[in-house]
């Protein structure tokens, strides 16, 4: 803990010392999202040229989606409260947050479900792309002060294991 916590300081040292890197932080930390989302959609619709593939991709994407953000998250977080770092440290988040749980972070789960879904069944290439900006979008909720480190790595494996399972429940054909 007390590495984690040494990162995050060191992190969340970069608020506040810019104006411009303060606002580039919080689009990134509050709006790459939404780019995302659209990118991801648009992957999805435009890749194959088959209702079939798209209708399958789109549905690999959302019960993706729903075990990560919907499910194993919210399980995580009603046996387990962390608070956020804005609460524990007494700093000033970049932006305002809901004193909700921290761990996992719901934007990493989220985002990286997105990835790893697009890396997985629709193209590796665009996977790797979205991987990078999540990435990013993680880092910048950090140096906000609204995440710890570990919450973004929690995100992450909780959404691996969703697309793992999805992928393993498809290809066996159990779902």
């Amino acid at each position: 803990m007390v590495i984690e916590q040494q990162l995050f300081l060191f992190l969340n040292s970069l608020a506040g010392q810019s104006r411009i890197l303060d606002l580039l932080t919080v689009f990134l930390a509050e709006y790459l999202g939404y780019f995302i989302i659209f990118l991801v959609l648009y992957l999805i619709f435009s890749k194959s040229s088959e209702w079939k593939n798209r209708y399958q991709q789109f549905l690999y994407t959302a019960l993706t989606l729903i075990l990560s953000r919907g499910l194993f998250t919210e399980i995580v977080r009603f046996f387990y409260y962390r608070p956020r770092p804005f609460l524990v440290l007494d700093i000033q988040p970049l932006f305002n947050h809901d004193v909700t749980p921290a761990l996992p972070s719901g934007h990493a789960a989220i985002y990286f479900a997105l990835a790893f879904s697009v890396f997985y069944f629709t193209d590796r290439r665009w996977g790797w792309k979205l991987m990078a900006a999540a990435s990013i979008m993680g880092l910048a909720r950090v140096i906000s002060g609204v995440h710890w480190p570990l919450d973004i790595l929690a995100g992450i494996l909780t959404a691996f294991i969703s697309v793992w399972l999805v992928r393993y429940l498809f290809r066996h054909k159990l779902f």
